[in-house]
């Protein structure tokens, strides 16, 4: 089976947005996703954020798998946001505990991959929990540019070789 990624608001924002900076790389993955058939999961969490700046309808929802956010989700979130311990200061909770849930959501779904914009709290946090061998989801952030090794299951990325 295909690699599975849970995508975060952030990304699915800078891919419907052509202002935004990241938009190319946005797009990039979304194709590269598309042409290998990767399974792309839509959490109702982010629904939820993405409909406060513009309306779901905006997005190619038929190509996403829906993922209702349920009781085992819940369960792991809190159990995550306990490992995590103090938030780190200026990172606002409601953000923070959001962000915890699609890690906790991808986790529990056994998904390897959180697409993101979003390096202060998304990426920071999930890689937090990974270092400390909390969860094996890995978050991929857009500002670090286009790599299709970076949805590869080992981790493994080409090599970067003198001319």
């Amino acid at each position: 089976m295909s690699t599975k990624v849970l995508l975060d608001t952030s990304f699915l924002i800078s891919l419907v947005d052509r202002g935004r900076p990241n938009h190319g790389v946005a797009a990039r993955y979304y194709r590269m996703m598309l042409d290998e058939q990767m399974p792309m999961y839509f959490s109702a969490i982010v629904a939820a954020e993405f409909e406060i700046g513009m309306p779901i309808s905006d997005l190619p929802l038929k190509n996403f798998r829906p993922i209702p956010f349920n009781i085992p989700h819940g369960r792991e979130a809190g159990r995550l946001w306990k490992m995590l311990g103090p938030r780190d200061e200026g990172d606002l909770r409601h953000v923070v505990r959001d962000d915890v849930k699609l890690i906790a959501q991808a986790c529990h779904e056994s998904i390897p991959f959180i697409l993101t914009e979003d390096g202060s709290t998304l990426y920071k946090y999930c890689e937090r929990l990974r270092a400390a061998g909390t969860v094996p989801t890995r978050a991929v952030k857009l500002v670090d540019g286009f790599d299709a090794a970076a949805l590869r299951a080992d981790g493994q990325r080409g090599l970067d070789l003198p001319d």
